[in-house]
């Protein structure tokens, strides 16, 4: 949200939007949901291969909690639910450490 309650990012209004127009504008953040998770998946992929040149374990408990804190403080700041935005990226965490692990 900025920081109009009103408004969305972008100056949309939702309140002045019919519900067609709202349900097109949740798949296009969909689809910008899938889009940033296949980046982050990618950038992870790439830590994989350098943490295996470098012969590194696969899973860094601080990088970890970094990026939980970092995730909370980001719910904060958009008004959202923390534990719901921690538990999405405990599950993103886990689904790289998995990818890790299996191209070892």
């Amino acid at each position: 949200m900025s920081n109009n309650d009103d408004t969305l990012e972008g100056g949309i209004d939702p309140q002045n939007m019919s519900l067609d127009e709202l349900r097109t504008e949740i798949r296009g953040i969909d689809r910008e949901i899938v889009e940033l998770i296949a980046r982050r998946t990618y950038v992870a992929d790439t830590i994989a291969q350098v943490k295996d040149e470098q012969g590194l374990p696969t899973t860094d408990e601080q990088q970890e909690q970094q990026v939980m804190n970092r995730a909370g403080e980001n719910a904060e700041q958009f008004d959202v639910d923390a534990n719901l935005v921690k538990a999405i990226f405990r599950l993103l965490i886990e689904l790289n450490k998995v990818e890790q692990r299996e191209s070892r």
